[in-house]
């Protein structure tokens, strides 16, 4: 199994719209990925899950998260870097098992101009340490606003260009 990580737990994303989007694409490539929303992720998760606790609803996604090869992490920019509530679930998660020396491919978006580009880097100092393997091709899709059209497919040729040149590369990661 493998994982899409839709790295926010705000409802409607378009963190979320880009995930199905992967999802889509590498089934096409017979990769089979899940889609993790972080919506999912229980509500009082800091008072549950951290510091050698665990509950219930926490332990099926952990289970999700030790099964998983590889993960793609849609990363939103939230206040100039990744969301807090992606360092919570990674910090909840069991260390080092959920995540040493598995694959991550990592995709920023911003409603800015700029693709989430220094949000997608601090991540990736976070995946060093856990010791992933991450792809080299890292996608920043700015404006994510106006790239995807009422059926959630990216409209702008070039963007599509670039984000299925990451699938290829996901495909043979």
């Amino acid at each position: 199994m493998n994982l899409i990580i839709s790295g926010t737990n705000r409802k409607r994303s378009n963190s979320l719209k880009v995930a199905k989007f992967y999802q889509k694409e590498l089934s096409k490539r017979g990769e089979e990925f899940e889609i993790l929303s972080l919506e999912d992720l229980p509500h009082d998760i800091t008072n549950t899950d951290l510091y050698g606790k665990r509950s219930e609803a926490f332990a099926e996604i952990q289970e999700k998260v030790s099964a998983a090869k590889k993960f793609v992490f849609i990363i939103p920019e939230y206040n100039g870097s990744y969301p807090g509530i992606l360092k919570v679930f990674i910090d909840a998660c069991a260390f080092p098992a959920s995540f040493y020396h598995k694959k991550a491919a990592l995709v920023g978006v911003s409603t800015g101009k700029y693709g989430n580009i220094r949000g997608v880097d601090h991540f990736t100092g976070v995946c060093n340490y856990m010791r992933m393997h991450v792809l080299p091709l890292k996608i920043h899709i700015p404006l994510i606003q106006n790239e995807l059209n009422s059926e959630e497919e990216f409209q702008d040729p070039i963007s599509l260009k670039f984000i299925m040149e990451q699938i290829d590369e996901i495909e043979r990661f």
